[in-house]
């Protein structure tokens, strides 16, 4: 047995490849796109490391290209979400005591699979599956995943390492336990790497879940689990259920071992999950813990000393990178009414320039939204919008005839308060107020009340006094602020991501906080030297001399 005391050092963030012409990475991701794209792969759910066909089927198509199918999934339903639960809790005697070490290993090379030999495989299902274009697909699936296994797997040797004091005659330690029970994770379209860490954070602090997948994500996130396969997860330890959150959810919250949630999605969603654990609290053997990452209606406020070309550049990658399907997507912007003028022009210059298309075009930067029901109701808000009485400054118009493309559209409003100022939306469709250049503290307070949500925000200044106020106003207006620069583009290991108020429990996917959550720590104290006797000295008859 090796008994060092192992350590895994701070690594570097993957790098990310530039896909140019005749590349290595570009040759290999082209293949994998070509070949992704003439076959239609069958999925079926993985429950105990068997698949599982149910013959409830349904389909995975190109949301730039809907009447192409990739894929035809197999749906979960109660009995299988049973299945995958008793799996799961199978599963558990043996991981949850198995050296960190050892699960840290699995996660090591479960980055490395996706660095090295899985890299465009990864990446060309989340382009064709999910609609990302090269760039955005390799700051995410490759990238970010990467990122995730690689850190958490230092932030655990960090976490481990912490014990209390011991003095003279006792030992104390402290056991990080996994939670008693299953975790049930939920993951969303829109990145790769939250569906790989919502499930590999608590496995690799010893947990087993079961997993639901988004519906639009189902190619990539399969292509994740034969991975964690290759990579050594045990079997049962990871329970790959996709099907209707209904059905599957019935099982999941009446199940007394229930011991958490790992889930990144809609901020209805999560209340109705929180909802229906409270009302079956009586029935758990534990509180169960409950970790999300919810909406957002993330905000860029300029400040009158900010330089217009950046916060324009700012604004259009923070709210049209991934068709603005991001949770931290510039959605609403304050501009000061001394520099929209120039702010207008240069804007709309940039916008007359930008390409929409296929992801599989290089010189796209705009693809379509993920499917049907997101872009009805992105052109449902654009309507709206314009019956309230706002401005269409750029876009407004849509195209769903071969795939779901919204155009980039810039609204301008008179009303702070507006529907489209407030609501989230998820897709690409920026708001903007202009406000008088005096009411800059006035304008922030409104931009801090305006919204329920509280994920990301951006501040625009070359004035330091006035990046510090606007800090302090919006103190929990955002869980991650930037000063001038976009909102979007969190890194693992530099920005700890997550918000509060309705964007969900801040717990900061990306850094040891959220690690610690799955675990159920047990301090044990070991007394060398036990006392024989009940008395203590003081109560000693002894008399002075």
């Amino acid at each position: 047995m090796n008994n060092a005391i192992f350590k895994y050092d701070l690594p570097k963030n993957e790098p990310i490849l530039g896909y140019l012409p005749c590349s290595p990475e570009r040759v290999a991701l082209e293949k994998e796109i070509k070949k992704l794209s003439s076959e239609v792969m069958d999925i079926p759910l993985i429950i105990g490391g068997k698949e599982v066909r149910t013959g409830n089927t349904s389909k995975v198509v190109m949301p730039h290209k809907h009447g192409h199918v990739l894929a035809t999934y197999h749906l979960a339903g109660e009995e299988e979400t049973k299945m995958a639960i008793d799996a799961a809790l199978q599963a558990h005697h043996y991981w949850s005591n198995v050296s960190w070490v050892e699960r840290m290993s699995i996660t090591l090379k479960v980055a490395e699979l996706i660095s090295k030999k899985y890299r465009a495989l990864i990446n060309a299902a989340t382009i064709l599956g999910q609609g990302k274009n090269v760039y955005q697909a390799e700051i995410d699936a490759a990238c970010e995943t990467i990122d995730f296994l690689r850190f958490n797997a230092h932030y655990i040797s960090e976490i481990y390492n912490q014990q209390p004091i011991s003095e003279t005659g006792i030992i104390n330690r402290l056991e990080y336990r996994p939670l008693e029970g299953f975790i049930f994770t939920v993951s969303p379209f829109n990145f790769t790497a939250i569906g790989s860490n919502l499930n590999m954070a608590p496995v690799l602090m010893g947990n087993t879940v079961v997993w639901k997948p988004a519906s639009t994500s189902l190619l990539s996130n399969y292509i994740l689990m034969k991975i964690y396969k290759e990579a050594g997860v045990p079997d049962g330890v990871i329970n790959f259920i996709p099907g209707k959150g209904s059905s599957i959810g019935n099982v999941i919250f009446n199940h007394p071992m229930l011991a958490g949630i790992h889930f990144t999605g809609s901020t209805n969603t999560f209340n109705h999950f929180w909802k229906s654990v409270s009302n079956n609290l009586g029935n758990y053997r534990s509180y169960p813990k409950l970790v999300g990452e919810t909406g957002g209606k993330d905000f860029i406020f300029m400040h009158p000393s900010a330089s217009v070309n950046e916060v324009v550049i700012g604004a259009i990658r923070g709210a049209f990178e991934y068709q603005g399907q991001k949770c931290s997507a510039a959605s609403r912007a304050y501009i000061p009414q001394s520099v929209w003028p120039e702010f207008k022009e240069k804007m709309t210059n940039v916008l007359q320039e930008i390409k929409q298309g296929e992801p599989t075009d290089y010189e796209t930067f705009v693809n379509a939204v993920i499917d049907e029901a997101s872009f009805d109701n992105c052109m449902d808000y654009i309507t709206r919008a314009k019956a309230e009485g706002a401005e269409i400054v750029f876009g407004g118009k849509g195209d769903k005839s071969k795939g779901y493309f919204v155009e980039p559209t810039v609204i301008l409003t008179k009303n702070p308060h507006s529907l489209t100022m407030e609501e989230e939306i998820f897709g690409p469709v920026l708001t903007i107020y202009v406000y008088p250049d005096d009411k800059f503290e006035e304008t922030l307070e409104i931009c801090d009340k305006t919204s329920p949500y509280a994920l990301t925000g951006a501040i625009f200044s070359s004035d330091r006094d006035a990046l510090n106020k606007a800090c302090r106003v919006l103190r929990y207006a955002a869980g991650n602020l930037y000063f001038n620069d976009k909102p979007t583009g969190a890194v693992v290991g530099q920005q700890p991501f997550g918000g509060a108020r309705a964007s969900g429990t801040n717990d900061k996917a990306g850094g040891p906080f959220n690690l610690i959550r799955w675990t159920s720590p047990r301090t044990i104290k070991e007394n060398l030297n036990p006392p024989v006797d009940y008395k203590y000295p003081y109560m000693s008859n002894a008399k002075c001399e």
